[in-house]
């Protein structure tokens, strides 16, 4: 949870440093009270919640509605909400004032890192190629290195064409995704369509219908349709870690249904809500998981999506420059290629 400067242990020391400051508009008790509200009506993950680590949102309320009711400052009620947010343990859950925005990052803090930009460098090489600010080289062994750091801009059919034109010799492609926050599903969708040579389906999404923490709309299937431009069928291993969020996240719901893709490296740091923005009475804006989106399976993928195969970036590799998880990718294609030719042959 974020760490602020306030101790919620003792209370009694707490109140007394909001007793006596200004009063705010809306005050501390609406503006709590319509928090606390509209997340147990609109929040989608409650379920998901309390089988992964307990929450009572509930016991939420008792916990921190004592501070709030006495609290006339507005930038420690601002923490104070921050915190009861945190209790969620969502990184879409923000709250927005003019003096700042609440985040929960322990989604991928308290995980390891599993990427280094000096090592990745050593891969990338100084004479790669770029793209819609995509980066992409070709590695010895005629395998091709392609990193998307963010989907928060848009791809052209065209441009992602002509990434694949200068891959054309590439036996396969490792798609390093590690690090990408998210930005926007078009933007991943886009480039998951480039894998696909047909009309798939990849998973599920609902609508909340009611204020009940289980009330949703029957699950509606979600389809991608392949590209318009060129196409890639041959093996693409894709690279994971705990920082790869929302958009990435969607991204790989889709790559993991692919036959010819495997996913390797950690779980996903998750974050497959949709996010609903709201404002207080007072003003401050408030971002919320509204709409959950399922696997072909009926799972939520909520809290990150685990990789075909699970590995982690070694201190020994570490030291001496080496990326475990690319050098997994590579071993993984090599083994592909061999069985294929003993097949053949």
């Amino acid at each position: 949870m974020l760490k602020k400067i306030l101790t919620y242990i003792i209370p009694l020391a707490l109140l007394a440093s909001c007793i006596g400051e200004e009063e705010f508009e809306g005050g501390g008790n609406e503006n709590f009270e319509a928090l606390w509200q509209l997340i147990d009506e609109r929040y989608c993950f409650f379920t998901q919640a309390e089988e992964e680590f307990g929450l009572d949102w509930n016991a939420v309320y008792d916990k921190y509605k004592p501070i709030a009711d006495t609290c006339r400052d507005e930038h420690i009620l601002f923490d104070l909400m921050g915190d009861m947010l945190g209790e969620l343990r969502d990184g879409h859950v923000n709250l927005t004032s003019m003096f700042g925005t609440s985040y929960y990052w322990d989604w991928q803090l308290q995980h390891p890192i599993n990427f280094s930009d000096s090592i990745q460098r050593s891969y990338l090489g100084t004479d790669f190629r770029m793209t819609n600010g995509i980066k992409y080289s070709i590695l010895p062994d005629s395998i091709g290195y392609v990193y998307v750091e963010s989907f928060s801009g848009s791809f052209g059919t065209n441009n992602l064409s002509l990434m694949l034109y200068n891959l054309k010799e590439c036996k396969a492609i490792i798609l390093d995704i590690r690090g990408n926050g998210g930005g926007m599903i078009t933007s991943a969708e886009k480039l998951a369509s480039i894998f696909i040579n047909e009309k798939i389906h990849y998973g599920y999404m609902q609508h909340k219908t009611g204020k009940g923490h289980n009330d949703f709309s029957t699950p509606e299937p979600l389809y991608l349709e392949p590209s318009k431009g060129a196409r890639w069928l041959r093996p693409v291993v894709v690279l994971t870690n705990r920082s790869v969020y929302s958009a990435a996240n969607h991204f790989v719901l889709i790559m993991r249904e692919l036959p010819h893709v495997a996913i390797v490296g950690d779980n996903t740091g998750g974050g497959s809500g949709m996010p609903l923005n709201s404002t207080l009475p007072n003003g401050w804006r408030v971002r919320m998981s509204a709409c959950p989106t399922l696997d072909v399976k009926h799972r939520h993928t909520e809290f990150g999506i685990e990789p075909d195969i699970k590995v982690d970036i070694t201190s020994e590799d570490w030291n001496k420059g080496r990326d475990t998880i690319i050098e997994t990718a590579k071993a993984l294609i090599f083994e592909y290629y061999n069985k294929k030719e003993e097949q053949e042959g």
